[in-house]
C-alpha cells in the first residue's frame, strides 16, 4: 500500500486549471492592453484641442475618429474571448481600459467628432446608448453572464469629462474664445445637477461625483471673470451658444 495519502493526479490537475487559467488571464490582458494603447494615442491627439481655436479642431478630430473606430475592433476582440469565460471573475482586466476608452469617445463627440453617432456639434453627449451603438456591447446587464459595459464605467467616464472641460475652458479663454468657455460652464453644471439626481453607492464614484463641484466652480470662476472685464454678457452664463 502506498504512503501517499494525496493522490499526484490532484496536483497535475490543479496545475493544469492554473495553467490554463493563467492564459486565459494574458490573453484578455494583451487585448485590453490594445485598448489602452488607442486611448493614450486618442489622448494625446485629443491634448492638442487646449492649444488651437475652433475653427482648427476639424483635422485632429477626424483623426481621433479614426483611432476610435479601430479601438472598436480591439473592444470587439475583447468581447468575443471574454464572453467564454465568467465575467465578474476576469472583468477587472478591463474595466479601466473600457472606462477611459468610452471617456476618450465621450469627449470627442463634445468636441464635435464622430458625426456618424451624434451630430457633430460642439457640447453633443455620449449618452449610455450611445455607447452601446458605438461597440455593439450590452449595457448594464442584470441577466446573463457577458461582456457589457456596465453604468459604474460610464459614469466615471463622464466625470472624467467635466475635469477635461474644466480645463479646456480656461485655455479657450487664453485663445479668446469666450462663447465656449460660457457653454462648458452650462453643461457641466447641468451634468453635476444630473448626478445630484442618483443615489450612489459605489464609494469610489461617489467621490468622484462629489468632486464635479470642484470642475464647477473652477468654470463658474471663469465666466465670472468674463462677466467682470464685461467680455460676455451679464446674462451669457444662463444661455446656450452653439456656435461652433
Amino acid at each position: 500500500m502506498s504512503d501517499q495519502l494525496i493522490p499526484s493526479k490532484v496536483f497535475d490537475e490543479l496545475k493544469e486549471k492554473i495553467e490554463e487559467e493563467t492564459e486565459v488571464r494574458q490573453n484578455l490582458g494583451k487585448l485590453a492592453d490594445e485598448v489602452e494603447k488607442q486611448n493614450a494615442y486618442a489622448l494625446g491627439l485629443l491634448s492638442r484641442i487646449h492649444s488651437l481655436p475652433r475653427a482648427q479642431w476639424r483635422p485632429v478630430l477626424d483623426s481621433v475618429d479614426e483611432v476610435i473606430y479601430k479601438q472598436i475592433k480591439a473592444i470587439d476582440e475583447l468581447k468575443e474571448l471574454a464572453n467564454k469565460h465568467p465575467y465578474y471573475k476576469y472583468n477587472q482586466k478591463w474595466t479601466h481600459k473600457i472606462q477611459d476608452a468610452i471617456y476618450v469617445a465621450m469627449l470627442n463627440i463634445w468636441l464635435g467628432g464622430l458625426p456618424g453617432i451624434k451630430g457633430g456639434k460642439v457640447g453633443d453627449f455620449f449618452t449610455l446608448d450611445d455607447v452601446e451603438t458605438l461597440y455593439t456591447v450590452p449595457v448594464n446587464v442584470k441577466d446573463r453572464d457577458c461582456f457589457h459595459v456596465t453604468i459604474e464605467e460610464y459614469l466615471l467616464a463622464a466625470t472624467q469629462l467635466t475635469d477635461e472641460l474644466s480645463r479646456l475652458a480656461t485655455n479657450s479663454v487664453t485663445l479668446g474664445d469666450y462663447e465656449l468657455a460660457v457653454k462648458i460652464s452650462k453643461f457641466i453644471k447641468d451634468l453635476h445637477a444630473g448626478f445630484q439626481l442618483l443615489n450612489l453607492k459605489n464609494d469610489i464614484l461617489r467621490k468622484r461625483v462629489d468632486a464635479v463641484k470642484y470642475h464647477v466652480k473652477k468654470v463658474e470662476d471663469v465666466v465670472y471673470d468674463l462677466t467682470l472685464r464685461k467680455l460676455i454678457p451679464t446674462n451669457a452664463s444662463q444661455n446656450d451658444p452653439n456656435a461652433q
